[in-house]
């Protein structure tokens, strides 16, 4: 994110081959804009802790990103924080909150730091459709992985306590595929690519950038 932000205030040469004063001086005003729009979304914002090697995981960003029940960090991300290879997920269910049913185009390993619940696996990934899934409890200092593609579904059905869980998937930004239910057709599921958790800050990084490049031509 930040190198698009550099390149951003470079602009055209002029004709000795340097960067024109005016031009610079309105990139930068303009880069102002920009950082200030994205350090006021609630989904964005970062603090200076953000920068260093070691952060405070209750001071990151939080949101249920249109969710209720579910409270969401990106602890490490591939937008965010420029991760290729991982992305590092804290999520917290509150009782009776699901994931949806869904699959994606990445390995998925699950820690659960507290609370139990259940977890909703269908592995034939052949058929037409997902099918009845097999049940796992999942508890308290538990692990558990999802293959690439297989259809599951994250529950707390604990009734009285919180599932909490540190999530860790490959090769992000990944293809999710959604399912209204388990019979749902394999070729009618929904899907979202590519994923981001900040897609907002996403978007509106997108649209800002945008208005730093006209502002300074």
């Amino acid at each position: 994110m930040f190198k698009l932000l550099r390149e951003s205030t470079k602009g055209p040469p002029s004709d000795d081959g340097r960067t024109r004063p005016h031009f610079a001086a309105a990139a930068a005003a303009a880069l102002l804009l920009l950082l200030a729009a994205v350090s006021g979304a609630s989904h964005c914002s970062s603090s200076p802790q953000d920068l260093s090697l070691v952060k405070n995981i209750s001071e990151l960003p939080q949101d249920n990103y249109g969710r209720g029940g579910l409270s969401h960090i990106t602890v490490a991300g591939s937008f965010m924080h420029g991760m290729k290879e991982v992305e590092v997920w804290l999520q917290t269910f509150s009782p009776g909150t699901r994931t949806p049913i869904h699959r994606h185009s990445c390995e998925e390993i699950f820690v659960v730091l507290k609370g139990s619940g259940t977890l909703y696996l269908a592995s034939d990934t052949h058929g037409k459709y997902p099918g009845t899934p097999q049940e796992f409890s999942i508890f308290s200092n538990s692990t558990f992985h999802i293959p690439v593609n297989d259809v599951h579904q994250v529950w707390n059905t604990n009734k009285h306590e919180d599932l909490q869980v540190l999530v860790i998937i490959s090769r992000p930004p990944v293809k999710v595929f959604t399912y209204e239910d388990w019979f749902m057709p394999h070729t009618a599921a929904k899907l979202k690519y590519p994923y981001y958790w900040d897609e907002e800050c996403f978007k509106l990084l997108g649209r800002m950038s945008f208005d730093v490049l006209a502002a300074t031509f």
